[in-house]
């Protein structure tokens, strides 16, 4: 009986396992396709701001945009910071697993090549996982809104633009360690292309690649810039673009997370059914043992009284 006991326990256990990752499954459904189509919608806005982006370095004097402060490309990189993308949360999955990875796999490659590395972590799992590495950790963004807002892009992309242009910022408005100046910024983070694939990838974020090429018109020869096109560039669409590239970045990785969080709650509900009636077969075969050795006695009992 004792035995039969343990399994009613554990059978029962299961069961409230199963409740909460089919509960968890039902929530993740229900936000993934919200955080798809901002995804999606946000999609569209970002290609219009690299199609203007185009439009104007096509206007542009080639000499003079080498005078802004995001283009400059340093001869020697010697100073990298990388931005690591990941959730507060667990329970996804690989989700985590997977950038991380590839984070310690873009860092070891940096430190190869003779580079120093940074990191600007954002959210608790890749806090969490680097405290552990010796490597200098610039920045961590943790607790973050569940759903990313343009402001928190804003507040990390300024960072960034800060740290490589001037350096890491000092107590007090406007001061800058100009020793901890990166010459490169990078992210490494998920990009959501269906509910059943993502994909961790690398781009460089800083200094900016002009995107080449104008697929559309070029601007017309009565459009006036003003004050000037080169401020223009420094002040609206430079600053305008990294945000929105970051911007795009948190919520690719906020959908991948949704769908990866989604995807591993409907597999640990199934494994639990599984386990559920793996749990009840054996249960229901001790009981039945359990019955016939108690017949026996009973019968041997009977058959003893006789003699």
């Amino acid at each position: 009986m004792a035995n039969l006991k343990v399994i009613r326990q554990r059978i029962k256990s299961v069961q409230s396992t199963q409740k909460i990752t089919r509960a968890m499954q039902m929530v993740a459904a229900a936000r993934v396709r919200k955080a798809q189509n901002r995804t999606l919608a946000a999609r569209p806005f970002t290609q219009k701001i690299v199609e203007v982006l185009q439009q104007v370095v096509f206007e542009a004097n080639a000499i003079d945009l080498q005078e802004l402060p995001l283009l400059i490309k340093r001869p020697q990189s010697k100073r990298v910071a990388v931005i690591v993308l990941t959730s507060d949360r667990g329970l996804c999955g690989s989700y985590n697993t997977n950038v991380l990875k590839a984070a310690a796999r873009r860092i070891q490659e940096l430190r190869d090549e003779g580079k120093e590395v940074g990191l600007i972590t954002v959210g608790l799992k890749a806090a969490g996982f680097f405290k552990r590495v010796k490597i200098e950790k610039i920045k961590s963004y943790t607790n973050l809104p569940a759903i990313p807002t343009y402001e928190t892009a804003k507040l990390i992309a300024e960072f960034a633009c800060n740290l490589y242009i001037h350096g890491k910022p000092l107590e007090g408005e406007g001061n800058f360690d100009q020793t901890a100046r990166v010459d490169a910024v990078e992210i490494i983070g998920t990009s959501f292309i269906t509910m059943s694939k993502q994909v961790v990838r690398k781009f460089n974020f800083l200094p900016v690649d002009l995107p080449t090429g104008v697929d559309h018109h070029p601007l017309s020869a009565e459009t006036i810039f003003e004050p000037s096109l080169m401020e223009l560039m420094e002040t609206e669409l430079l600053p305008k673009y990294v945000d929105n590239v970051l911007y795009q970045s948190l919520l690719e990785a906020s959908a991948s997370e949704l769908a990866s969080r989604m995807a591993a709650m409907s597999n640990a509900t199934t494994n639990a059914k599984d386990l559920i009636q793996s749990l009840t077969l054996v249960y229901n075969k001790a009981r039945q043992a359990d019955i016939t050795q108690q017949l026996l006695e009973v019968v041997g009992g009977a058959e003893a009284l006789k003699n």
